[in-house]
């Protein structure tokens, strides 16, 4: 094995422009897939909303509407690499509601599912979904770490076509 490869820090590997791509290319595209089925169906993921018991009755609908638009920008965007920092703060805040609501209703033993990628109900969520829910949760705080307290520049992105550099 190489011997320059074994010498280099943690923090190397942890920052490498490959890595950090690839965590901001899968949290994009796991909130735009999560997104496109709620815009199709509002009706059911205000369902979805609902059932979590969380919200208030008037506010269940707004939610249904505005929230996977949020989620399609933000994560468009972060695929993009434009607005990076702000996409990612928005996503993180994000993941520590939806896992909040997650851990709440199973904490009260409800029999719900999820509505985080279906509208359609297919298996009542489980401790799984809330361990799925924290490891997109881990790789906003990391994406979070790089660019907001980090401060890393972002190299493959929309914003840095066009621009010689």
């Amino acid at each position: 094995m190489n011997s320059t490869v074994e010498k280099r820090p943690l923090s190397f590997w942890l920052t490498h422009p490959y890595l950090v791509f690839s965590g901001r290319v899968l949290l994009g595209t796991v909130f735009v897939y999560a997104s496109l089925d709620k815009i199709r169906h509002p009706e059911l993921f205000a369902e979805a909303v609902y059932n979590y018991q969380l919200l208030p009755e008037v506010a269940v609908n707004l939610v249904a509407i505005w929230l996977p638009w949020l989620e399609l920008v933000s994560g468009g965007l972060l695929l993009l690499g434009l607005w990076v920092r702000g996409s990612i703060l928005v996503l993180s805040g994000l993941m520590v509601i939806f896992l909040g609501s997650l851990g709440i209703n199973l904490a009260r033993g409800l029999d719900i599912y999820c509505g985080c990628f279906s509208t359609h109900a297919a298996e009542p969520m489980t401790i799984l979904t809330l361990i799925r829910d924290a490891v997109f949760l881990i790789l906003a705080l990391y994406l979070f770490w790089l660019y907001q307290i980090r401060g890393i520049e972002n190299r493959f992105s929309l914003g840095r076509v066009g621009r010689r550099e």
